[in-house]
């Protein structure tokens, strides 16, 4: 059975899509930011191939996640399900990043070049991303006056363009970008409106299904593919994008 890793599995989607890939028998790899957030899946972990501790918004600790990955082994899938949504400013991780920036799309970045690379790549999205702002020349808002949603945004557009690029890249990898919907999870709240269950069903279909409908690349809403934003699928971009993610981070992906 496929072997899959799921950074963000403690509560929300991530967790909704571990419980249902161990239920369906298949080895799953848990993520807590700490060791006090992963006795939130004290119930999951006996039945885990292993949980894997660290903070995303810590570029030594997104390390430390990839190191104790490999030891476990060969992934087959990847999901990238960890999120920030809201801070209060900046807040600056210990790099100086933003937190946003960091765990949205430079811990999936790292993560992806750290790890031995995988049969299948997915990463969340957000429809959201159709409002990301192209310029890269202030990623991590040193300059521009800080704007939590736009922030969001911009950090979901780089995300799918990255899940593009490694795509077109890295052609023996199923590289995929989802938008789960608004649903009600921590991050979305209660009152979301979108249908939850789909929220994190395309993310555990593209991660192990033999679908054939599932055996490509692409940019996804309640297992329908979508057009994403223009940028997505611009090489130009993808390849400004990627470099300045290798620059940031010291880490090389292509």
């Amino acid at each position: 059975m496929p072997r899959v890793f799921i950074t963000g599995s403690t509560d929300g989607l991530g967790r909704a899509a571990a419980r249902a890939l161990i239920d369906e028998g298949h080895e799953v790899v848990l993520h807590a930011r700490s060791r006090e957030r992963a006795s939130a899946v004290d119930d999951l972990a006996s039945r885990s191939a292993g949980v894997v501790v660290g903070d995303l918004a810590s570029a030594v600790e997104t390390r430390r996640i990839a190191d104790q990955v490999n030891a476990i082994g060969r992934m087959d899938a990847v999901i990238h399900n960890a999120g920030a949504y809201a801070t209060s400013g900046r807040s600056p991780t210990p790099e100086g990043h933003s937190t946003i920036l960091a765990v949205n799309t430079l811990a999936p970045y790292m993560l992806t070049a750290l790890i031995e690379r995988p049969r299948r790549l997915v990463y969340l999205s957000s429809g959201m991303h159709r409002g990301g702002g192209a310029s890269l020349r202030d990623i991590d808002w040193l300059e521009r006056r800080w704007n939590a949603s736009q922030a969001y945004s911009d950090s979901k557009l780089y995300v799918t363009a990255l899940a593009f690029a490694v795509a077109r890249c890295w052609p023996d990898v199923l590289s995929n970008a989802v938008d789960p919907g608004w649903v009600a999870t921590k991050m979305g709240g209660p009152g979301a409106p979108d249908d939850f269950e789909m929220g994190y069903r395309t993310q555990t279909w593209l991660a192990v299904s033999d679908d054939p409908a599932a055996a490509v690349s692409r940019y996804w809403h309640h297992r329908q593919p979508q057009r994403p934003a223009r940028e997505v699928s611009d090489t130009r971009f993808q390849d400004q994008l990627s470099s300045k993610l290798a620059e940031l981070t010291g880490v090389p992906l292509f």
